[in-house]
């Protein structure tokens, strides 16, 4: 019999308190090597406060994080993480900043800063290298900070609402693009996001959370072929898993919730 592949991600009982306050009950859940995998849920749903225990930036008042199954409850530099801000520095240029990472670290090599080049060159930014920030449009802005996130070199990706300052042009070419990305990098994702549409256009699964105290409400597979194309946003699957995440988000009494 084969042996069950190890997740490279998983939450055994992990939950958090503040005080009195549970921001999020004890959760168990794995994500695949590889796999693309959103989260939507209310605000105050402890997303926010996963992302930060996975990252090891806070600790879980409950429960292990496992990471390729080593125990890696609260220990940092194990994953990229990416915020909805892009926190470009603005007096480094785009090689600059992409190797940023290195740089903290004692120092980008010529080796480092080749890779930052080509990976500029690679995802279409290849004649902005020795730009600045502020000439960038905020799309350009993003993909820098994730290329940021792909030169840590690290298998699992958390992207905190990458996109939400988008426009929704500009947000849609961004996704379509990610996917590319993600295809070709072989990266695990964990994606946070407050657009219904965004998580299921990008994910394999849609883990969908309630109110706090957070919990996961239910856990959506997307059986739609990849690459995907735009005319699935309007198809009966697309339709069907929106419906049912639009069920879970609002409340009994027919008010909506805040999604995020």
């Amino acid at each position: 019999m084969a042996q069950a592949a190890i997740p490279k991600l998983a939450l055994d009982g992990v939950g958090r308190t503040f005080g009195e306050t549970v921001a999020l009950a004890p959760t168990d859940f794995t994500i695949a090597p590889g796999e693309f995998v959103s989260i939507v849920g209310p605000s105050g749903c402890g997303k926010s406060t996963l992302f930060n225990m996975v990252a090891g930036v806070l600790a879980p008042t409950a429960g292990r994080i496992r990471i390729d199954g080593d125990d890696v409850t609260g220990q940092t530099g194990r994953v990229g993480y990416m915020l909805q801000k892009d926190l470009l520095l603005p007096w480094l240029t785009v090689v600059e900043n992409i190797v940023l990472g290195a740089s903290l670290r004692g120092g980008a090599t010529a080796a480092q800063r080749a890779e930052g080049v080509a990976l500029a060159r690679r995802y279409g930014l290849g004649d902005f290298i020795n730009h600045y920030p502020a000439a960038l449009s905020g799309g350009m802005r993003q993909r820098v900070a994730l290329m940021r996130t792909l030169a840590m070199h690290r298998d699992l990706m958390l992207l905190d609402e990458p996109f939400g300052a988008l426009d929704s042009q500009t947000r849609l070419a961004m996704q379509q693009w990610l996917l590319s990305v993600w295809a070709e990098q072989q990266r695990t994702v964990v994606f946070v996001t407050h657009d219904i549409d965004e998580a299921i256009f990008l994910a394999d699964r849609v883990v969908v959370m309630t109110p706090r105290p957070g919990r996961i409400a239910e856990v959506l597979a997307v059986p739609i072929e990849r690459p995907r194309p735009l005319a699935c946003l309007t198809g009966e699957a697309f339709v069907a898993i929106k419906r049912r995440i639009l069920d879970l988000i609002y409340t009994d009494a027919g008010t909506l919730t805040h999604a995020a």
